[in-house]
């Protein structure tokens, strides 16, 4: 029926069938063959091009990049002693390893193991903490473990202690089975010269999460939060810069964080380290100060303060003087050789990122560097700070302006009668004490006399007389050139640019009254409060006839093998061009008598001291002392600046602190070029040697 219906044979049929089977088995294979192709195509595809996306993309969904701090580098003085360095310290971590929130119902019944854990270890600390430490109470424990995941995310450790002991240490270890998700890791604390060595200016650390004060680190949390560069992201309980120079070399020396890459469970909780990026340590800082000059700069202003405790400085005693700050900076190079801000404070009390509440009442504010920061640097009794009044220390400036201004020349003859008047009311104005000093034979006469009538005949007045009001204006450009009001260029942080009395604030009458009274009083240094630093800067530029060189506090950095990565360089800010005659004459003018304190001084210098006058309310006007030198006079090697407020006379007061620095200078570098330290040295040996002929010889 079926051969009849199709017409074909059973052997035709047969063929055909097995034609067609063959068919289909090679479309199967050659489909199969192209569908392979396709597979070994695409995971080259995604082998070699897309890497790199399939990696971040594994490491937002499933992996965490946990930060880890590196050694932060050191602050070494300008020899290579250490001021500031890091330590090793052994840490006490808690990984969290279950939900222990009270928000839901798994954290809510796992919660009871977190407060046993807690409990458990502050019995520990009680046990094994040092004697001198309080130990932590189960409630700070708790808050440090962050439960509810408030300070940071889950899979992140919690620090419980820094600064374990070897008991402490012992223990966990024994024990970490108890405690599910600690570890003891090691880190750094901080540690500082115990000398307090310019203590201010070498800053403290915090923890980073005590930074929110302060906008530097704006950016780093935000960075930190979003954990966008693991290689720069800080942890909320590493040591970083909060003043000085720990803070405006921050960057260089913290280093490069490392980083492990951790798996991350669902609920956040990590399971397994896949990887790990070891950190970078942190550069070293070498400063331009040397510690030896540092430390006599500040034993002679702690000295003086005793003195003028204790012996009579224009008729009586100065028990109110409590404060001092000296600057001592080379002329040629700018470098700051010394910094001191009395009183000063042991900075190791920040050595683990914070101070204790007792601690930080006991500094009184004596930790910012009153060299710079006066407004919130250690205050007086009458609350005086380190940005006085010039008083005469401004006269050799007075005369620059004067002679540029063509109000008089070099040769201008001057009769001081002791007082003179100014403005329609004659307001009067005397020299100290009211002294006629006679005749001038030139204005070299009125700086080294420290005539008040001069500079306000001769500068005030005239200024007045030859710009009317628009002279305030350029007293003022005079004033910036020299750097008194504006940034010194010093790289500190908090900089003060000073008071300025002279010239209004916006909305607000002149302090001292008409445009006027300004010049006058400006011109003898009862305009404006300057610190000590730009006081240092300044008798540089009159030392370097005009070259304002910006002043540097680090020689040079260099990384963890030694390798010098940036060297400071001599900087000049800018340059006040006078005819040299005023320069010279200027010179020849700063040679004010201080015999007392400078006796039997090796070297032609010169100087000026200065008595400003500061209202104290009920007691009347205080005298702060201040005084400014460079030596030797003709071929300058150094510039010193000191404060003293409420010390009375500068030449009492302010100048035998600068002759003790000198000395310090002298003894460390020499200032005609040979450390005399040296000298003696090579005295001791020649006389060694001639003892050792002379045995010789007997023999």
């Amino acid at each position: 029926m079926r051969l009849f219906m199709s017409g074909k044979s059973p052997e035709e049929e047969e063929a055909e069938s097995k034609k067609s089977l063959n068919l289909r088995i090679n479309i199967f294979f050659f489909s199969t063959f192209i569908i392979f192709c396709v597979v070994i195509v695409r995971l080259a595809y995604i082998q070699f091009v897309w890497p790199q996306t399939l990696t971040e993309s594994e490491a937002n969904q499933n992996t965490k990049n946990i930060p880890l701090p590196p050694d932060r580098g050191n602050i070494l003085d300008a020899t290579g002693i250490k001021l500031a360095y890091s330590k090793p310290a052994e840490s006490l971590y808690i990984t969290l390893q279950k939900d222990y929130s009270k928000k839901t119902d798994i954290g809510k019944k796992n919660r009871p193991e977190a407060e046993k854990m807690a409990e458990q270890m502050a019995s520990v600390f009680k046990r094994l903490r040092n004697p001198n430490t309080l130990p932590m109470t189960k409630d700070e424990i708790i808050d440090a473990m962050d439960l509810e995941s408030k300070k940071d995310n889950g899979y992140l450790p919690r620090r419980i202690e820094i600064d374990l002991n070897q008991k402490e240490i012992q223990y966990f270890m024994e024990h970490k089975s108890e405690f599910p998700g600690i570890e003891i890791i090691e880190e750094t604390i901080r540690q500082y010269d115990p000398d307090t060595v310019a203590v201010q200016t070498v800053g403290y650390i915090k923890s980073f999460k005590r930074t929110e004060s302060l906008k530097a680190y704006n950016i780093a949390r935000q960075e930190s939060n979003d954990g966008t560069k693991p290689d720069e992201t800080y942890t909320r309980d590493e040591l970083v810069g909060f003043d000085g120079i720990e803070l405006s070399f921050q960057d260089e020396l913290r280093g490069k964080n490392g980083y492990k890459v951790t798996a991350i469970s669902p609920g956040n909780i990590p399971e397994e380290v896949l990887d790990i990026v070891p950190p970078v340590k942190g550069n070293d800082v070498w400063l331009t100060i040397n510690k030896e000059v540092q430390l006599k700069s500040e034993q002679a202003i702690k000295d003086q303060l005793d003195w003028l405790h204790t012996h009579s400085v224009s008729g009586k005693t100065h028990p109110e003087a409590v404060t001092g700050y000296a600057v001592a900076m080379e002329v040629d190079t700018g470098n700051v050789v010394a910094m001191a801000s009395i009183p000063d404070y042991d900075t190791n009390i920040w050595k683990t990122g914070w101070a204790s509440t007792d601690d930080f009442k006991k500094l009184n504010d004596n930790y910012q560097n009153g060299a710079i920061t006066p407004l919130i640097s250690g205050k007086s009794k009458h609350k005086f700070d380190s940005a006085v009044l010039l008083g005469s220390t401004i006269k050799p400036l007075s005369v620059l302006i004067g002679l540029n201004e063509k109000l008089f020349t070099t040769t201008t003859t001057y009769n001081d009668t002791g007082v003179t008047y100014f403005g329609k009311e004659q307001k009067p104005v005397r020299n100290s004490g009211g002294h006629p000093y006679g005749s001038f034979k030139t204005p070299a006469d009125a700086i080294e006399k420290s005539s008040n009538v001069f500079m306000v005949d001769m500068v005030g007045n005239s200024l007045y007389k030859k710009y009317g009001n628009e002279g305030v204006n350029k007293w003022d450009r005079y004033m910036k050139e020299f750097g008194l009001g504006v940034s010194t260029g010093i790289d500190l942080p908090r900089e003060y640019l000073g008071t300025i009395d002279y010239r209004p604030a916006e909305g607000k009458k002149n302090t001292i009254g008409s445009p006027q009274a300004a010049l006058v009083y400006a011109s003898f240094g009862q305009g404006g409060k300057y610190t000590p630093l730009q006081l240092a800067q300044y008798t540089a530029t009159l030392a370097n006839d005009g070259e304002r060189i910006k002043p540097k506090i680090v020689s040079k950095i260099t990384d963890a093998s030694g390798k010098v990565v940036q060297q400071s360089k001599r900087e000049v800010l800018n340059t006040i061009k006078l005819d040299p005659s005023y320069w010279k004459l200027v010179r020849k003018g700063m040679n004010t008598k201080i015999e007392t304190a400078f006796a039997g001084f090796p070297y032609d210098f010169a100087r000026k001291t200065g008595t400003s006058q500061q209202d104290a309310g009920r007691d009347g006007l205080i005298d702060n002392g201040v005084f400014i030198a460079y030596a030797p006079r003709n071929h300058p090697k150094l510039a010193v600046a000191v404060v003293i407020p409420e010390g009375g006379f500068g030449a009492n007061s302010a100048a035998p602190v600068a002759r003790k620095i000198f000395d310090a200078y002298d003894w460390e570098y020499g200032l005609d070029g040979v450390p005399k330290k040296q000298l003696q040295n090579q005295n001791a040996v020649d006389e060694a040697g001639k003892g050792n002929d002379q045995a010789r010889s007997k023999k």
